[in-house]
């Protein structure tokens, strides 16, 4: 009987595993030991040179004007109640879901339904109205801090990056579209648009649509008058704005939750479609929702908005809505420079849809809209995302040269506290993480929204 001995064991400097974890090791003490001899090499120079260094001056006074200040919205101690309640409300209609889906029951198909949508709807609305003067909007002066400063310019900030994204996408589905087009001037016209937009810079465009368009609008007494709706000059543009009366919250808390509730009667709809064939009632349902609610609100308390126009007075528009020419070369040159992009983007994605879907579709008797709502944009949707999010964190980050036509964005505001304060390292080290919060973010949503979307095989 023979004896089978045991393989002899590999030395820990010989197996691939124990390399890779020496190696690991390595790179991280590399790294650590770079990085502390850095921060020590630059509290030496700052030192040397009589630099103060820390955040303690945030605190201190700015003492500059902000040509475009946004509103901070600052919570106070009733908002603390606000988020309680719309914790407790999910976590209560979560609880109800599984005890429900245990029971093998839908809470869209039973009675709970009113009761879920009262918890995680209902109760966080009712909470804001009732404390609807805990939250406190916050403009900035010139005696306001450091601290509110770069607040303002974050805020000037994601407000161009939201209206970048939004209407870049939809400019650039209109693009694509056109582009797909069986006119053939209608398809050429789209195609010129997207060539010269993509091979320009995007500092250029910035330029010429703030001097070459916006600098060169009449002035104020010869304003672009469109039936009082639409004012447009040198000094900006200026629209109607709406002005919050005392029924305002009640009344976007009942809009939200009529929102809340179409999305589910859209839900409920399109879940019967797919168990039983048989569309689920969604035009009346979602009607009443939105029309009653709202309505209801209206009675309650009172008009809850009041529509503001632009009057001329002296020697400028007052009241509405004013957009500086700044802010507004800025979102609309973003927004045709990206949607370039975007438009190839769709365009590819749409056509990576085979056409043998297209035409299954059309022997099933589906007119060229339903096509595309229903089985082309659906498939197309899972090729366009992902670049799509490079093309919204490159609008995030492009916004940084609105500091070459003037506008006080976040990049801009911190320079100028730098300039007073000389915190160099520190004020980098706050555009670094500003910027890498904004980007996490953008990506962190849009990954969620393609997991979804994504084709699950079986």
């Amino acid at each position: 009987m023979t004896e089978h001995s045991a393989p002899p064991r590999v030395p820990f400097w010989r197996s691939p595993t124990g390399r890779a974890w020496a190696f690991q090791a390595v790179m991280l003490g590399s790294f650590l030991w770079l990085a502390v001899s850095m921060y020590r090499n630059t509290l030496e120079n700052l030192k040397t040179r009589g630099i103060g260094s820390g955040f303690g001056f945030l605190h201190s006074e700015a003492g500059f004007r902000i040509g475009e200040a946004t509103g901070i919205p600052l919570p106070q101690g009733g908002f603390l109640y606000f988020l309680i309640s719309l914790a407790v409300g999910l976590f209560l209609s979560r609880i109800l879901a599984r005890h429900l889906k245990a029971r093998n029951e839908a809470p869209l198909d039973t009675g709970w339904f009113g009761l879920c949508l009262l918890l995680s709807i209902g109760l966080p609305a009712a909470t804001l109205y009732i404390f609807r003067d805990s939250v406190e909007i916050a403009h900035y002066t010139e005696s306001s801090s450091y601290i509110m400063a770069l607040a303002t310019g974050l805020a000037n900030t994601l407000k161009v990056a939201v209206i970048g994204c939004v209407a870049s996408t939809f400019l650039g589905l209109f693009i694509a579209l056109g582009r797909l087009s069986p006119n053939w001037l209608l398809s050429r016209l789209c195609r010129w648009y997207v060539e010269l937009n993509r091979n320009l810079p995007v500092l250029m465009q910035l330029f010429f649509w703030y001097f070459v368009v916006f600098q060169e609008l009449p002035g104020v007494k010869q304003s672009i008058d469109l039936g009082g709706w639409i004012i447009l000059n040198k000094r900006g543009l200026f629209l109607p704005g709406l002005v919050p009366q005392q029924g305002a919250w009640l009344f976007v808390a009942a809009l939200i939750t009529a929102l809340c509730g179409c999305w589910l009667v859209l839900r409920r709809a399109k879940r019967m479609r797919d168990e039983t064939g048989e569309p689920g009632k969604r035009l009346v349902p979602c009607l009443l929702l939105m029309l009653g609610l709202p309505s209801l609100a209206w009675l309650a308390g009172g008009t809850p908005f009041l529509l503001d126009f632009p009057v001329l007075k002296g020697f400028n528009y007052s009241g509405g809505m004013g957009l500086t020419p700044e802010f507004t070369a800025l979102v609309v040159g973003l927004t045709v420079y990206v949607s370039a992009f975007n438009a190839e983007i769709i365009r590819s994605g749409i056509e990576a849809v085979s056409r043998g879907q297209r035409e299954a579709a059309r022997a099933l008797a589906m007119n060229e809209r339903q096509v595309m709502r229903i089985v082309i944009l659906p498939q197309a949707m899972r090729v366009i995302v992902p670049p799509m999010t490079s093309e919204y964190l490159a609008i995030a980050k492009n916004s940084s040269l609105a500091v070459a036509i003037g506008y006080p964005e976040f990049v801009s505001v911190g320079g100028t506290i730098l300039n007073q304060s000389g915190q160099a390292v520190e004020i980098v080290g706050i555009w670094m993480g500003v910027y890498l919060c904004i980007s996490l973010c953008i990506s962190f949503a849009m990954n969620m929204y393609n997991a979804r979307i994504a084709l699950v095989e079986r």
